[in-house]
C-alpha cells in the first residue's frame, strides 16, 4: 500500500467515545497511514490528546506504541471510575417488557445521576470539588500533548460568556484546554483559561455544544485534503420516540450532531461549487469526507449510557471500533488521498426548503 495521509475527526460522546479508541487502535496497525492532524471534541479530545501524546514520542513502531499504550490507559482509569455493579445487574435484565423497561429508565443509575444534576450543581463542592479528567491526563504514560512534535491537535471548547468556539492548539492544547472541551455543565465546573490577548480569564463548557467536532481547521491548505470523521452520535435513528428518556435521548443527538451536520452541508455545497468549476483560481479546499462509524450499534443504546462508562461497555464499543475500522480499511483503504467515500448528496437529500 502506498503511503497516505489523513486528518482524523473525533466526536465525542461520553463512554461511547471508547468506541473511537477501538478504531485508533485499529488504524495504528497500518504503517502506510500516517495521522497528520486531530480535531477532537469532549471524549474525541481526550483520545486525540492521548493519541498525539504517544505519536509525538518519534515515528514509526515507538510513536504507534506510545499511541496505544496512553489510548489503553486513558480508558483503564474511565472505566474504574465508575459504579458496575448496579449497571452490570440492570444490563442483566435486558431484554425486558415494555413497562419494566420504563421502570428501569427511571430507576437506572443514568437517571439517577441526571435527577441529581437537576438538584445540585458541581459549585455545591465548594473548595472539595476536583475535577477528575485532571487525574486521568496527568496519569498517562506520554502526558505531552502540548508540542509541535507529531501530528496537529485541535481541542474545541465552548466559551460560556460568548457561546462561540475557540479551539486550541499547539502549545495551546493544554490539560486544561482538554478538560474544558469535555466539561459537561451539569456535571464540572467551567474551566478557566487565561485569554492570550487580553490576559483575563475566560470559562469554557464542553466544546460539543460549538463543534463536534471542530472542522475548520482541518482545511488548513498544509494539511492533507481527507478528513476521516468518527462518528459517536448516530446521524439517523428511524421511528419516533414515545418515552421520556428516548425523547431525550434523540434531542441529545440531534443537537450534539447540529454543528457536524452544518459543517458537512457548507463542504457539499463547496463541492458542488468545484464540480461546476466555479472556484477556479481560488484558494479554496475540496476536502475528501470519509467517516467511521456503525450507526447499528449506537442506535442499540441510549444518550445516558455516555454517562455509565461500564468495562464492560467500554469493552464493546472498543471492539466495534476496531471492527468498523478494519471494514473501512478493507472497502476504502484504495479511496483514501483519492475521492470521499462518503456521498453528501445523498446524506442531505429530502432537507432543506419545501414548497
Amino acid at each position: 500500500m502506498d503511503q497516505k495521509q489523513i486528518n482524523l475527526a473525533l466526536q465525542g460522546g461520553g463512554a461511547h467515545g471508547a468506541f473511537s479508541w477501538g478504531v485508533l487502535d485499529r488504524l495504528l496497525d497500518e504503517d502506510w497511514l500516517t495521522i497528520s492532524a486531530i480535531s477532537g471534541t469532549s471524549a474525541g479530545a481526550l483520545n486525540g490528546a492521548a493519541l498525539k501524546g504517544g505519536l509525538a514520542r518519534g515515528n514509526g513502531r515507538a510513536g504507534r506504541r506510545g499511541a496505544r499504550e496512553n489510548l489503553d490507559c486513558l480508558w483503564a482509569q474511565v472505566g474504574q471510575r465508575s459504579d458496575n455493579r448496579m449497571v452490570r445487574w440492570l444490563h442483566s435484565l435486558f431484554p425486558a417488557p415494555q413497562g419494566l423497561d420504563r421502570l428501569t429508565e427511571l430507576f437506572s443509575p443514568a437517571a439517577w445521576l441526571d435527577n441529581l444534576t437537576r438538584l445540585f450543581s458541581p459549585y455545591d463542592y465548594g473548595p472539595f470539588y476536583v475535577n477528575p479528567l485532571a487525574g486521568v491526563l496527568r496519569d498517562l504514560p506520554f502526558p505531552d500533548f502540548s508540542n509541535t512534535r507529531g501530528p496537529q491537535l485541535f481541542v474545541a471548547a465552548t466559551n460560556v460568556r460568548t457561546g462561540r468556539i475557540r479551539v486550541f492548539t499547539n502549545a495551546a492544547a493544554t490539560p486544561d484546554a482538554v478538560m474544558a472541551s469535555a466539561c459537561l455543565p451539569n456535571l464540572f465546573q467551567a474551566v478557566e483559561i487565561p485569554d492570550p490577548e487580553t490576559g483575563e480569564l475566560e470559562a469554557f463548557w464542553d466544546g460539543g455544544y460549538t463543534g463536534n467536532p471542530a472542522m475548520f481547521p482541518l482545511y488548513d491548505h498544509r494539511l492533507p485534503s481527507d478528513i476521516v470523521i468518527v462518528n459517536i452520535n448516530p446521524l439517523i435513528r428511524d421511528g419516533v420516540p414515545r418515552t421520556p428518556a428516548l425523547i431525550a435521548d434523540r434531542v441529545n443527538e440531534v443537537s450534539f450532531n447540529a454543528s457536524l451536520m452544518a459543517d458537512l452541508r457548507a463542504i457539499n455545497f463547496v463541492k458542488r461549487l468545484f464540480a461546476e468549476d466555479r472556484l477556479q483560481n481560488r484558494a479554496m479546499k475540496n476536502p475528501l469526507i470519509h467517516m467511521i462509524l456503525d450507526d447499528t450499534l449506537m442506535t442499540d443504546l441510549n444518550a445516558r449510557s455516555k454517562l455509565m462508562p461500564a468495562p464492560g461497555l467500554l469493552a464493546r464499543m472498543k471492539l466495534a471500533g476496531q471492527t468498523a475500522a478494519d471494514t473501512f480499511l478493507r472497502d476504502h483503504a484504495d479511496a483514501l488521498n483519492n475521492r470521499d467515500t462518503v456521498d453528501l448528496p445523498a446524506l442531505f437529500a429530502g432537507s432543506g426548503i419545501i414548497g
